[in-house]
This record gives C-alpha cells, sequence and structure tokens, in this order.
C-alpha cells in the first residue's frame, strides 16, 4: 500500500538517478490535514516523500515528521529528497502497525496521518519489479522485497478456485474462471516466471471482444498485486488504529485508488463517526451510539480536472477526511 506519485522525469548527475515527481492530490491532502506548525505527523506512505516534503515544509524544528515505507528502494529515495530536513523519523514497516511502530518511538498521540494507498509509479516504472503488464519481467510484485510471498508463487501454487476468486474480488474481473482455469492448464506444463507469459494467458482468456476496457491484464494483475501485498482485509483495521492514535482535533487523510480500497475506509470512517439508532421521539440516546470524530467531507475529494489531464493516474483518486473530537 504505497503513495501513488507521478513521474515528471529522470535525471541523471553524477550516475545518480534522482526522480522528480508530482504527489496526488498535494493541496487538498496538505489543507485536509490542518497542520500545526510544532505539530507531530506520520506519512504511512512515504514513497518518493511528495507529500512529506509539503508538510515539512509547514512545520517548524519543534514539529515532527514521522516518514514509514516497507518499500527499501522508496526509503532510500524519500531521505534523499528530504536530506535538507533533520525533522523527519524514517521507519522501514507497514502502516498497518502503526501503533505499535508510534509505541516503539515512544510517541502517545499525533497531530495528523496520511496514507496515499496503492502502488507508486516507481514501482510500475520499474520493469524488475514485475508489477508492470508492459514487457517481460521476472514476476514479483512485492513492496517489500524481504517477504516471501510473491506473484509468482500465487500463480503457480493457489488453487484455480483460490485465484478465480482473488481475481474477482480483488480485480472486479468478469472473466476470472476463465483466467484461472487457464492459468492451471498453462502451469501444469511449465512454470509462469514472467510478467508476459501471464499476460498471454489472460489475454487468451478473455474474447478480443471483450477487450475494450484498457489493457485486458489490468484488473488481474491489481488483483494479484492486492493479494501479494495483503492490501485490502487489514485496511479496515488500519484506518481504526489511525483514528485512536490522533490527538483532539488531528485530522487523518486517506487517498483510495479503487472501489474496495474507498468502500473500506468509508466505512471504518462511518463507524468511528456512530449514528445514534434510537427513535425520533425519545428524548435523549439510550442506544450507547459512540462518536470519536466527525468525517470532514461527505463525498470524497477528487482530482481536479487540470490534474487529472497532467496525471492520468489521479483519474481514479478519492481523498476522504476524518477528525477526532
Amino acid at each position: 500500500m504505497l503513495a501513488v506519485f507521478y513521474i515528471i522525469g529522470n535525471i541523471t548527475r553524477g550516475g545518480k538517478l534522482e526522480f522528480k515527481h508530482k504527489p496526488v492530490m498535494l493541496k487538498e491532502c496538505i489543507e485536509g490535514l490542518n497542520i500545526k506548525t510544532d505539530g507531530i505527523y506520520v506519512d504511512g506512505t512515504l514513497g518518493g516523500a511528495g507529500h512529506s516534503k509539503e508538510i515539512l515544509k509547514k512545520l517548524s524544528k519543534e514539529g515532527l515528521l514521522i516518514g514509514i515505507d516497507r518499500d527499501e528502494e522508496a526509503l532510500r529515495a524519500a531521505k534523499e529528497n528530504l536530506r535538507e530536513f533533520e525533522n523527519i523519523k524514517f521507519i522501514k514497516d507497514n502502516h498497518d502497525n502503526i501503533e505499535r511502530i508510534l509505541k516503539d518511538i515512544q510517541i502517545e498521540k499525533v497531530d495528523g496521518i496520511l496514507l496515499d494507498l496503492g502502488v507508486s509509479s516507481y514501482q510500475l516504472d520499474e520493469k524488475n519489479r514485475g508489477f508492470s503488464y508492459l514487457g517481460e519481467n521476472e514476476l514479483d510484485m512485492r513492496m517489500d522485497r524481504s517477504q516471501g510471498l510473491s506473484a509468482k508463487e500465487v500463480v503457480n501454487t493457489y488453487s484455480e478456485q483460490c485465484l478465480a476468486n482473488i481475481i474477482y474480488e480483488y480485480g472486479e474481473e468478469k472473466f476470472s474462471r476463465q483466467i484461472a482455469k487457464n492459468i492451471c492448464e498453462y502451469r501444469r506444463e511449465k512454470e509462469i516466471r514472467t510478467t508476459k507469459q501471464l499476460v498471454e494467458i489472460i489475454e487468451k482468456s478473455i474474447p478480443k471482444s471483450k477487450q475494450n476496457d484498457g489493457h485486458p491484464a489490468k484488473r488481474t494483475f491489481q488483483a494479484i498485486r492486492i493479494e501479494v501485498n495483503d492490501e485490502i482485509k487489514p485496511l479496515y483495521s488500519t484506518v481504526k488504529q489511525c483514528i485512536d492514535c490522533l490527538n483532539p482535533l488531528g485530522r487523518l487523510c486517506i487517498i483510495t485508488f479503487h472501489s474496495l480500497e474507498d468502500r473500506a475506509v468509508k466505512n471504518a470512517m462511518l463507524e468511528a463517526k456512530g449514528k445514534c439508532t434510537c427513535p425520533s421521539d425519545l428524548p435523549y440516546c439510550v442506544c450507547g451510539a459512540k462518536t470519536l470524530g466527525n468525517i470532514i467531507n461527505k463525498k470524497p475529494i477528487m482530482a481536479t480536472i487540470k490534474e487529472q489531464e497532467e496525471n492520468s493516474r489521479s483519474k481514479s483518486a478519492k481523498l476522504r477526511i476524518f477528525e477526532k473530537i
């Protein structure tokens, strides 16, 4: 679950590759966090640190930013991008563990948390990571390359029924059963090792007349990536954890990129907001409804038309904001 940012260009200086990027809905996120200059903030999906840099610009020396990412390469890029700042702690971990992370560094509560979910442009553009359905590369898709489970293991060892369920649930792919069947038939003869092999199987599984909604492998690759990195199952709990970690009036800002993520975030925030279920004619509440705070935007904030034109990956982005009471 890493921050999505838009690669503008690659510049080589003295043999060193630098990444320039434009984070999604930067202005909206900074406004949503309602930053206090001496506050403590968490970027739980550090990525290339585009959002983090803007947060740090608004903090005084007394303020602190905690940058979390499970991708070692992303952390290295972020450290380089933020080398001018001293009031930041870099942590290699998963934002799903935010309560434990804060406890480990002896911080009880924070003033704001940002999560920019999904796969990063850097990971997509680095073909050897195996996230992209373009080209021919080793099947991997691990955000944390130290973990055991990879896309190659999922594709080659999961049962046909399990593969079909994953592709349907996480990819919303109508032809999930046929894709799973063809994967299993192919791997009986030969191990599926590359993205190209998988793409060819998917393309043969979907009728040509139905391959008119983007690349035919897009949904299946998304589904396998979500399974490899366990992106959905912990998300509801993660949102609740984040809210618990906030100070009064602290803000949680979350950007999602597909309906499964957005649904989990929305439901967790609605539960945290609480709702009285007592009949309207009762003089006072007897159902015991408890609220932890308020949802700032009833409908998700979308990227502007201008941003969507400049960065196609922002088209599906939705920002939801919660403020703790």
